[in-house]
């Protein structure tokens, strides 16, 4: 049987488990079952929350249905469109997966308070690049959303859309750089005041991942001019959401883009010296309401 499955199958047992203990009369079983969860609760205690969603992610590839216990099976919102809600909905789609299972790398892992954001390489209906956010409640994973797209060629500075660096550092800076990059998406993103641009991109060091540009402020302006010469669009019309740690930022946002299609962007920068060094991105089509399978909406942070 697929991994995928099975540890679908194995989470349907462990919540089976969960509800006959409240059920169960036989004080001896109770008490071997309350300290079967306490030495759970401790093992799970030792872990952060950026490693329990790297274990969650890397179950894929290994069949471990233990880090499935790291998720709320009473409460798990959905954000991603495709999906229905809940623990079902994920089932579903885990249903759909090829002999081999689905494969997830997790290249970059972040925390910042209550939320876990990763950077992806997926085998997912597909290679795909993805960015998934994670929200706790107390020790488990009750909010989910994500932004996927294609794994492409590399792009014109041989570029690709997960390489680059992952090591975190300036955590102190965390706060800083949160603000720096808000100011940079709102300013020239949003607002289009690209004669502030050198105020936050370092002029000589701009590590460009998007699959359609090179390198530097030449690349991010010859794309500009691209669109603008081809009667596309670049729309950031709200920021919803950013994350932060150490000199990684993730923003989320709402716009359009190309020939107007309504957009989900998340940009991940890397800041170095207060100014933004490099820059990957996910943009993904939002469906319209009627194809939605929740109704928990694409943003709703």
């Amino acid at each position: 049987m697929m991994k995928s499955i099975t540890l679908w199958a194995s989470f349907l047992c462990l919540c089976s488990l969960m509800s006959c203990n409240n059920a169960s009369s036989d004080s001896t079983h109770s008490k071997k079952t309350e300290n079967t969860h306490s030495t759970k609760t401790e093992n799970k205690m030792e872990l952060s929350k950026k490693e329990k969603v790297v274990a969650l992610l890397n179950s894929f590839n290994t069949g471990d249905p233990a880090p499935i216990a790291y998720i709320n099976p009473k409460k798990y919102i959905q954000h991603n469109l495709g999906v229905a809600d809940g623990l079902e909905g994920f089932g579903a789609v885990m249903k759909l997966a090829p002999p081999e299972g689905f494969k997830a790398k997790v290249v970059r892992a972040f925390e910042d308070g209550n939320y876990v954001f990763t950077h992806t390489e997926y085998d997912f209906f597909g290679p795909k690049a993805g960015f998934d956010i994670f929200r706790f409640e107390g020790d488990q994973v009750v909010e989910h959303w994500d932004n996927l797209a294609e794994i492409t060629p590399k792009n014109p500075s041989g570029r690709t859309q997960l390489d680059g660096a992952t090591e975190i550092t300036d955590l102190d800076n965390t706060d800083a750089n949160k603000a720096l990059v808000k100011s940079f998406v709102t300013d020239i993103l949003k607002d289009g005041k690209v004669e502030k641009l050198t105020n936050y991109i370092n002029a000589e060091k701009y590590l460009q991942h998007n699959s359609g540009i090179s390198d530097g402020l030449d690349g991010l302006g010859a794309a500009l001019k691209y669109f603008a010469d081809n009667g596309l669009v670049l729309e950031y019309d709200k920021v919803h959401k950013i994350l932060g740690e150490g000199n990684f930022v993730l923003t989320i946002s709402e716009g359009k883009f190309g020939k107007g299609d309504h957009v989900a962007y998340y940009d991940l920068f890397r800041i170095e010296n207060g100014k933004i060094v490099e820059h990957w991105d996910v943009i993904e089509t939002i469906p319209t309401e009627e194809n939605w399978q929740n109704k928990n909406g694409k943003f709703s942070f």
